[in-house]
């Protein structure tokens, strides 16, 4: 069953999940517009505060397909939906930071400025004993996605109303510039379905948290 947690709540639950020693994953799912990004580095933050060097966060963004690819497989248009993802490397990467083999590993990072994911551009030090791995498909109930739920030891959902959610994507793309028809095109022919299909076909979670409120 789902328990509702606030920030705070949930830092706690993690500290205690992670006190064994051994290297604690945590999923951080969510649809489009909910703040996977922002809320994950607040929490890896507050858990760094606690002990430094505690926590590192592995993005599923990282692993987009790059344009080329999708350009060549007429994916383009639909960048950010399921199937424009690695789902074979981000598996074997969430596999390997659980290995947990006394290494720093290099992790990808998504540039959205330039629309390209950067290889090695972080590194997970050894040390790192919680590992949040944050994106929005990592629930999926579908072909694929629904095994990665196994390696985690703690899954999140990021909720907020769908409302709200549309508001932040428009906003978002407004702030690159998107109007009118342009507009039309990214948000029905690939947020909102995007969106859709993270809250209609999600495995439940350890824990919800709610972007919306306070």
């Amino acid at each position: 069953m789902t328990e509702a947690v606030d920030a705070e709540t949930l830092v706690g639950r993690l500290l205690s999940a992670g006190a064994s020693g051994r290297r604690l994953l945590v999923a951080i799912a969510g649809p489009p517009g909910v703040g996977k990004s922002t809320t994950t580095a607040t929490l890896a933050d507050r858990l760094n505060a606690e002990t430094p060097g505690l926590c590192g966060v592995l993005a599923m963004d990282g692993y987009h397909f790059d344009d080329a690819v999708l350009h060549a497989r007429g994916h383009r248009p639909r960048k950010g939906a399921p199937f424009t993802f690695d789902l074979g490397g981000l598996r074997a990467m969430i596999q390997r930071l659980k290995a947990d083999d006394g290494t720093d590993i290099a992790v990808p990072v998504f540039d959205r400025t330039i629309e390209i994911a950067r290889a090695g551009a972080a590194i997970i030090p050894a040390a790192a004993r919680i590992v949040l791995v944050e994106g929005n498909y990592l629930l999926l109930d579908a072909p694929g996605w629904r095994e990665l739920k196994s390696l985690f030891d703690v899954t999140v959902m990021l909720a907020a109303d769908p409302a709200v959610l549309e508001a932040r994507l428009t906003e978002r793309w407004q702030g690159f510039g998107l109007v009118g028809e342009d507009m039309r095109q990214k948000m029905e022919g690939n947020d909102l379905p995007n969106l859709h299909l993270v809250l209609g076909h999600s495995l439940a979670a350890d824990f919800e948290l709610r972007t919306d409120e306070g």
